[in-house]
């Protein structure tokens, strides 16, 4: 099955709307979906819940989303970065999840595992666990944490097959295996499209049948982020 897209636009066709919950992936500004989550910007949809590890920086990634008012809530384990999303939320005007990395990455794994939820030790006795179940286990304390289950997940990948099998590389594969795997849909970002049958089976990171759109992106920006000191 030919699962490739002509455009980032083609590929979210009929895919987004108000109100979703959209799951992201990367690590910082490393393994982003910038084509994608720039097509996203342009569908207008607005009212989002976005999950991904982080909220991008001003100007890029999740940030060019914050600009234009379409993110409603972020669930995240670290927003440092981005003076827009500071404003916005010390303002009143955005909603955070603030959740553990691992946790995070757990929650993302277990929707994709169809796992409904699981303890977890991380975050008993902060303001992690206000408002979930505490259950003890062999007399320790452990907080509940739901799966997340993105309606649509955008993720990136460095190759795929037309039948949507993905080879990552390096460390911009952080959590982009678990948002492709939780995702109702997704749909991948991809350098490199090849012939069904030219990756070696060994080699693939990510199965197709987690994936249903794919978008060719051969020259992504790639920004890396710089340590500033005083």
């Amino acid at each position: 099955m030919d699962k490739v897209y002509a455009s980032a636009a083609k590929a979210l066709e009929g895919l987004v709307a108000d109100g979703q919950t959209i799951g992201v992936g990367g690590f910082g500004l490393c393994g982003i979906p910038e084509a994608l989550i720039a097509a996203l910007r342009d569908t207008g949809v607005k009212n989002l819940t976005c999950v991904s590890n982080n909220a991008g920086v001003d100007g890029f990634g999740l940030g060019l989303l914050l600009e234009t008012r379409q993110i409603k809530k972020m669930i995240s384990s670290y927003v440092g970065e981005n003076k827009e999303f500071e404003r916005q939320y010390l303002a009143g005007e955005l909603e955070l999840e603030f959740t553990p990395q691992g946790t995070l990455a757990e929650r993302l794994r277990a929707g994709g595992a169809g796992i409904p939820a699981f303890f977890t030790a991380t975050g008993v006795g902060t303001i992690v666990a206000e408002g979930k179940e505490v259950r003890e286990f062999e007399g320790k304390q452990y907080v509940m944490e739901r799966a997340i289950m993105p309606d649509v997940s955008l993720v990136k990948a460095h190759i795929a097959d037309r039948s949507g099998n993905l080879i990552f590389h390096k460390t911009a594969r952080n959590f982009n295996p678990n948002v492709a795997q939780a995702g109702q849909v997704t749909v991948v970002e991809v350098e490199k499209i090849v012939e069904v049958g030219e990756l070696d089976p060994d080699h693939i990171h990510l199965p197709g049948i987690f994936v249903h759109r794919i978008v060719l992106n051969e020259n992504p920006e790639k920004r890396i982020e710089q340590r500033t000191t005083r």
